[in-house]
């Protein structure tokens, strides 16, 4: 009879906690500085197209939206994947939004802890210590996000249909990058004679490509649409070009944890059923392009090179 009381007081703990849960917030991790993705700063309001999504989908599962802000680290040593995860097993939100739904970011990590990146509310002793990993499991994508050509003034109109219509134009790209890859390795390095490298975090590519020192350069699709957001009378153009391998993106949240996973992509489905999603991409200024085949990216790398 105790034992049985015991276990009942367990799963009634339990489903009270579960309860709770449903009830209380939903705590979603985001970049502070990624537009047109989502974007914070204390003298301003809240924006981007994942803050509008996040509210959309807390409504419709009845519950308020919390957002933990973070910074994503820059340096080399950095990993998405890691700090994603250490953020969800810290407990410090249930969903980690505008996660690139890649192979390689959703397998278990090669470590046992990680470190926390910078959050809104860290205290020293946060940024210090190490969190036990869990297992990440994505929701369904919600947006695609491809690589694009963007031209200088120079460049203007000039039409792009392949990576090799860039041939005699001068290339402007960051070192390390994925365009970087793309470029070097396109048809056994044809491109290299006319490829600059800048370097990320020092160089303004995209300052140096509007001002006319160089012809092209190609990165991701957001990351025009957040310089043309902060610079309406830019000169650079969009070539209308989409590299044909590019990753979507959507939520990630912990493999112990599918109810929510679940309650989130019967959101998702209903808000894409209506057009939200797009609409959202409207709002924020984003060029939203719906999710594609595959759900998830492989081995990225290997896909360039093999092309």
């Amino acid at each position: 009879m105790r034992r049985w009381l015991a276990a009942w007081s367990l799963a009634a703990v339990l489903a009270a906690n579960a309860a709770h849960a449903a009830d209380g917030p939903l705590s979603v991790c985001l970049d502070e500085d990624r537009p047109p993705l989502s974007v914070h700063h204390k003298s301003k309001a809240d924006s981007g197209f994942d803050v509008l999504l996040a509210q959309a989908i807390a409504e419709r599962m009845g519950r308020p939206l919390k957002i933990q802000w973070f910074e994503s680290r820059l340096d080399e040593d950095s990993s998405p994947q890691l700090e994603a995860n250490a953020l969800l097993s810290d407990g410090r939100c249930s969903l980690v939004g505008g996660y690139a739904l890649t192979t390689d970011s959703l397998v278990k990590p090669g470590m046992k802890t990680a470190r926390l990146p910078d959050f809104t509310g860290a205290t020293r002793e946060d940024r210090r210590r190490r969190v036990a990993l869990g297992e990440l499991t994505p929701s369904q994508p919600y947006v695609y996000s491809p690589m694009t050509v963007v031209l200088g003034p120079k460049a203007k109109g000039r039409k792009i249909a392949d990576i090799g219509d860039l041939a005699g134009l001068r290339l402007a790209i960051e070192s390390g990058s994925l365009g970087d890859a793309i470029l070097m390795t396109f048809d056994k390095g044809r491109l290299i004679d006319g490829i600059t490298h800048l370097v990320p975090g020092r160089d303004d590519l995209l300052g140096a490509l509007a001002s006319g020192d160089y012809d092209a350069t190609l990165i991701d699709l957001g990351r025009f649409d957040a310089h043309r957001a902060a610079h309406p009378d830019t000169a650079i153009t969009a070539s209308g070009y989409y590299y044909p391998i590019g990753a979507n993106r959507g939520y990630v949240g912990l493999a112990s944890d599918p109810a929510l996973i679940d309650a989130v992509n019967k959101a998702l489905t209903e808000l894409a059923a209506e057009g939200k999603i797009a609409e959202f991409g409207r709002q924020a200024g984003l060029t939203y392009l719906p999710p594609r085949e595959p759900v998830i990216l492989g081995d990225v790398w290997m896909k360039i090179i093999q092309r």
